[in-house]
């Protein structure tokens, strides 16, 4: 039995995801989310994400673990890249490679696609496990007025 599964974030109850936006622990790792995650935004975050898919064909996923709503993530389009998300429960930190290892399978066997980037804030000032994992220093973006760190994985 795989204890990880890749289920449309649209079938997810709106309360798990506002929940899980408004840990506290989730909250200071994601610069992007000030201001609490209402059920306003919720609507607003899933809007845009059913447009990734619809404009793109792919976006980012729920992730349940063991059947339990863990957090969500995976693969979308930011400035013409395929970009690797995961936003997990602090109870799943755990997880994060396992659920890693499965994106990297679809994005560079399934979608055929070249590379992957990951953004991360300069205030996560401990990139290796991005390094750990084959990603390289590529720069920095700017999104939405903050800084990110990318890191660029290229498909062996």
């Amino acid at each position: 039995m795989d204890d990880i599964e890749f289920v449309s974030l649209f079938d997810v109850p709106g309360e798990r995801i506002i929940e899980l936006m408004n840990n506290d622990q989730v909250g200071r790792k994601l610069p992007l989310l000030a201001g609490g995650f209402s059920a306003e935004s919720c609507r607003t975050f899933l809007a845009a994400k059913k447009q990734l898919w619809d404009e793109h064909g792919f976006g980012p996923w729920a992730f349940l673990i063991r059947n339990e709503f863990a957090g969500w993530g995976g693969l979308q389009p930011e400035q013409g890249e395929a970009d690797f998300a995961l936003v997990l429960h602090p109870n799943y930190w755990g997880w994060g490679r396992k659920i890693f290892d499965k994106v990297r399978e679809q994005a560079f066997n399934r979608m055929n696609i070249g590379s992957i980037t990951v953004l991360l804030p300069p205030s996560r000032q401990n990139f290796n496990a991005v390094v750990r994992l084959g990603f390289k220093d590529d720069g920095q973006l700017t999104i939405q007025g903050e800084v990110f760190m990318r890191f660029r994985l290229v498909r062996p």
